[in-house]
């Protein structure tokens, strides 16, 4: 059964029935799913978790499946939870964890949101859906939809990986690069969206993927003991993700399943492309758009968050805060996890351990606390930058050469 009671703008607290397709609220803004957590409490112990497979779907009373619904599925596995004991002594701190989300289908933890909003869209008979996306998400939507028999239709920007690009056009989908940014591509899936030729996927424009985004903070909680760490590291666009597990904190604590204790939320962004970071530091609650937007983390290259003050709010209230990083401290620390610990990030997973080295210096993370990154997706779908320099100087000296220390 569902546990569903209704759909609750996140702006204003207005709600509005749960049993129909919906995008935003009447306020344009994005809608929260609410559940009945005391009948969920009734219905389920944390301990009913164990003899469950470790699966997305072992959440489902926490998810929005309305009953007898099957959900659209690819295998979505739990994600490991991996020790960087190296880095994470010279850094100073008690523990340092990756979540290593390059494990699920299509390689990024995109999966996590489009299989619960693709599942949904298909009880709701939806038979087309767009997405604006800088790979990622539309290499899921691709997927997702293949799998439910629905029309994709992905809109990238030119900067946009090939490897991306290629998983999008070979799982069938409808395939548009523009020469623009991802906002510019969520005007052409809007322009579509009011034409009536699909429906609309863009982060946090349906509430869906968020609740499929949340179970990264119920698998954290469990697989630390139903105990959460001093702060997370999280490589933030969207932020989908960051405002998702706030929720589901807030749901676990509810179930009486943890604590009131939250760790304190970093998001991260690229000097190239920093809109919530400038809100952060000015004070206010809505961003500005980023102009000129650019960096090698495309997966946060996001000028404009329609969630904005949702993920401000998540960082203020937890006591964390909106670092920056630059790209040359996202290639450093990509170089030093590789090499260092074996941990192949993806250049956004690398932001959040640049910004890590960042806050220790500046001391928003004490000596001896435990702190998580996350690694939104797989490293192999994405050109590594010193790679065909290094290439090209070892070819220059005749021969193999002898390994460098990272930077």
């Amino acid at each position: 059964m569902s546990f569903v009671t209704h759909l609750e703008c996140s702006w204003t607290g207005a709600r509005q029935a749960a049993g129909a397709l919906a995008t935003v609220s009447a306020a344009g803004k994005p809608l929260w799913v609410r559940y009945d957590l005391e009948a969920v409490g009734r219905a389920m112990a944390r301990t009913d978790l164990a003899a469950r497979p470790l699966d997305l779907w072992r959440w489902r009373e926490l998810l929005p499946l309305p009953a007898g619904v099957e959900p659209v599925s690819l295998g979505e596995s739990a994600t490991p939870l991996l020790p960087l004991s190296v880095l994470g002594g010279e850094l100073g701190l008690g523990e340092l964890l990756v979540k290593d989300e390059g494990r699920l289908p299509t390689g990024s933890f995109k999966a996590r949101g489009l299989a619960v909003a693709v599942t949904m869209a298909r009880a709701f008979g939806i038979e087309a859906m767009a997405i604006p996306t800088n790979g990622n998400a539309g290499a899921a939507l691709a997927a997702y939809c293949a799998r439910a028999g629905i029309a994709a239709h992905c809109f990238c920007p030119a900067a946009t990986p090939r490897a991306n690009l290629e998983e999008i056009a070979l799982l069938g989908a409808s395939l548009e690069v523009i020469d623009g940014r991802i906002d510019d591509c969520g005007a052409r899936v809007a322009e579509g969206e009011r034409a009536g030729r699909w429906f609309n996927c863009a982060t946090l424009r349906e509430p869906y993927r968020i609740e499929g985004k949340k179970t990264m903070g119920l698998e954290l909680a469990e697989q630390l003991s139903w105990t959460l760490p001093d702060a997370i590291f999280y490589p933030t666009g969207g932020g989908t993700g960051l405002i998702g597990m706030w929720k589901a904190f807030e749901e676990l604590e509810a179930l009486g399943w943890i604590g009131a204790k939250r760790p304190r939320m970093y998001a991260i962004q690229s000097t190239g492309c920093a809109p919530l970071v400038r809100a952060f530091e000015r004070g206010v609650e809505l961003a500005e758009r980023w102009p000129a937007a650019a960096t090698i983390a495309h997966g946060i290259c996001v000028p404009r968050a329609l969630g904005d003050f949702l993920i401000l709010r998540a960082v203020r209230g937890s006591g964390g805060a909106a670092l920056a990083v630059s790209d040359d401290a996202i290639v450093a620390a990509w170089r030093a996890a590789a090499s260092r610990e074996g941990m192949l990030l993806c250049p956004e997973g690398a932001a959040t351990l640049a910004a890590l080295r960042l806050a220790r210096e500046r001391g928003l993370v004490a000596e001896g606390e435990r702190v998580v990154l996350f690694n939104c997706a797989t490293h192999a779908k994405y050109t590594l930058p010193w790679a065909a320099q290094e290439s090209a100087n070892g070819r220059s000296r005749g021969g193999s050469r002898a390994a460098r220390s990272p930077d």
